[in-house]
């Protein structure tokens, strides 16, 4: 398969493996050889005379689950007589049966579907000698902490044990803790660390201008191949549109698609038919590329473990790759924190003018040009009557008109574009220290009106989500101070002169399929608990809430 000399991964993990009796916890990323890591060792126990699972692989997806059952058939090509079975779900479990009955050696399996075989007596852990659960922070994240315990418990006490994460959240603690038997740590890198091939950068623009941002990032990188992760279904189809619209070769994909439009936008993109996907982070997780060279960040994620598993896409196989940022002013609190947390610095970008982008384009472009393979054999016996057709135009004038032909949609988008406005950050930090002194006003003191709205924590209304609510929906620049956020409601204070045209914008539009209600907030005594004068707003808008369901 090309292999020469294993990876760091694999030269700490093999020979433990190889030895009984030994649990190991591996914490490394994504794309650093961890399939062959466990996959020879479990492969070479194999006792290939008895037909019985004994050795059990977890994953958190269905792509992830196919990608390792496709690795261990390459490495095993040898040994035909070894069987390995994916089981996950979307597929048929009547047939997935059918091949249990028949004797498999290895299980690849997601665990839901594998919980519904062991329901149906259809599987029998009891001699499986080798466990393992890969990206296990994932599957946790997906909500498999239930079922990842009910399958260890049926699987023997006598066993190696490996599990492999890209971080080290306290949850797979205590499953290590519970199932595993004083285990040896290897760590490739350090915990929680990005790849060092991977280079961080973030641009910083207003909330408005991030579409714009993505467009300019995605054109100076004429040979971009890259997912763009978004925090909601909603935003992934809506971004998704706008470059397709705007001529981008680019796909979403999102828990929303079914599963063979999913398959099919994920083929496509494999084979690079799509050169930008858009996507979600539970829809992206277990889809394995190694030549991504850009992933990009449309705003960052809640939590530091998923911006490493974002970045970890790319940067693979011991290639290089850059994760981009795309954040607002009010972001950059949190994207110091993912600096401590990685142990790496993000490197500030700049916008690039139009003019740099066409000429990026063009000289992409000619690189191409030189590096064509020219198939003479094919092409011979039209050549004459292109050079017929062409003979009046001189070599500048050729080369003119291919250059107009590729690039006329780039150079008259850039002609009339508008410089993207750079963020002054002394000046926003001003703005910001300025807001942290009102921070005890309640009722729109010193020039600032407080406003109610209707959407809080449980419709995922969040300060970053507000803010880039009413940037995207109200005209002009509006200063808000204190934001108050509630279960089901919030209030939040913006400049006086800006709450009418607020208030105007954003009354009636529409949050994730919620219907917006906002008011001015000085004559109201809503409140959170009970026997307030003016009634229990929260339990009337769980009234609404059920009736509207």
């Amino acid at each position: 398969m090309g292999f020469e000399s294993p990876m760091p991964v694999q030269e700490a993990v093999i020979p433990l493996l190889l030895e009984e009796n030994n649990d190991v916890i591996a914490l490394a990323q994504t794309g650093t050889g961890k399939t062959a890591a466990f996959g020879l060792p479990v492969i070479q126990k194999i006792e290939l005379k008895n037909r019985y699972p004994q050795a059990l692989i977890l994953c958190p997806t269905r792509e992830l689950c196919l990608q390792i059952s496709d690795d261990l058939t390459n490495f095993s090509v040898n040994l035909p007589e070894l069987k390995i079975l994916a089981v996950y779900g979307g597929s048929s479990i009547e047939l997935q049966m059918k091949a249990l009955k028949k004797g498999v050696h290895i299980v690849v399996a997601t665990p839901g579907r594998l919980i519904d075989l062991l329901n149906r007596k259809a599987l029998d852990l009891q001699k499986v000698r080798n466990v393992v659960l890969d990206e296990a922070d994932e599957m946790l994240n997906m909500g498999f902490s239930e079922s990842i315990q009910e399958i260890l418990s049926q699987v023997p006490q006598e066993r190696n044990m490996l599990l492999f994460s890209a971080t080290m959240p306290k949850e797979i603690a205590a499953i290590t803790r519970k199932y595993m038997n004083q285990p040896k740590e290897i760590v490739i890198g350090k915990k929680n660390e990005g790849s060092s091939n991977v280079k961080h950068r973030y641009y910083l623009v207003h909330a408005r201008d991030k579409y714009l941002a993505l467009k300019r990032i995605a054109d100076y990188y004429p040979n971009i191949y890259g997912i763009i992760f978004c925090r909601t279904r909603k935003e992934t189809q809506e971004i998704a549109d706008l470059l397709i619209q705007d001529g981008y070769n680019a796909d979403s994909l999102h828990g929303e698609l079914s599963q063979a439009q999913r398959d099919n936008v994920m083929q496509r993109f494999r084979i690079k038919n799509l050169q930008l996907l858009v996507a979600t982070d539970v829809a992206a997780r277990g889809l394995d590329v190694d030549n991504l060279t850009h992933v990009i960040n449309y705003g960052l994620p809640d939590d530091v473990e998923s911006y490493t598993h974002r970045s970890g896409r790319t940067g693979r196989a011991g290639k290089t790759g850059t994760s981009i940022a795309i954040i607002h002013t009010k972001e950059k609190g949190k994207l110091k924190e993912i600096e401590r947390s990685i142990n790496k610095t993000f490197e500030k970008g700049v916008i690039p003018s139009g003019k740099e982008i066409c000429e990026k384009q063009l000289f992409g472009f000619v690189d191409k040009l030189e590096r064509v393979e020219i198939n003479e054999d094919e092409i011979s016996a039209l050549l004459p009557a292109v050079f017929r057709k062409l003979e009046w135009l001189e070599k500048e004038d050729i080369i003119k008109r291919m250059v107009s032909l590729e690039f006329n949609r780039f150079i008259s988008y850039y002609y009339d574009a508008k410089e993207i406005e750079v963020v002054d950050e002394r000046r926003e930090k001003k703005e910001r220290d300025f807001n942290k002194k009102r921070d005890d006003y309640r009722r729109g003191d010193d020039g600032f009106t407080r406003l109610f709205i209707n959407l809080g924590k449980i419709d995922g209304m969040y300060p970053n989500s507000l803010i880039e609510f009413i940037n995207n929906n109200v005209p002009g620049k509006v200063r808000i101070g204190k934001i108050d956020l509630m279960k089901t409601f919030s209030f939040f204070e913006v400049e006086g002169k800006s709450a009418k045209t607020v208030v105007k914008s954003l009354n009636n539009t529409d949050f994730y399929g919620r219907k917006v209600s906002l008011e001015f907030a000085q004559d109201k005594n809503y409140s959170e608990g009970r026997g307030n004068k003016k009634g229990n707003y929260r339990r009337e808008e769980k009234d609404k809430r059920k009736k509207g369901r």
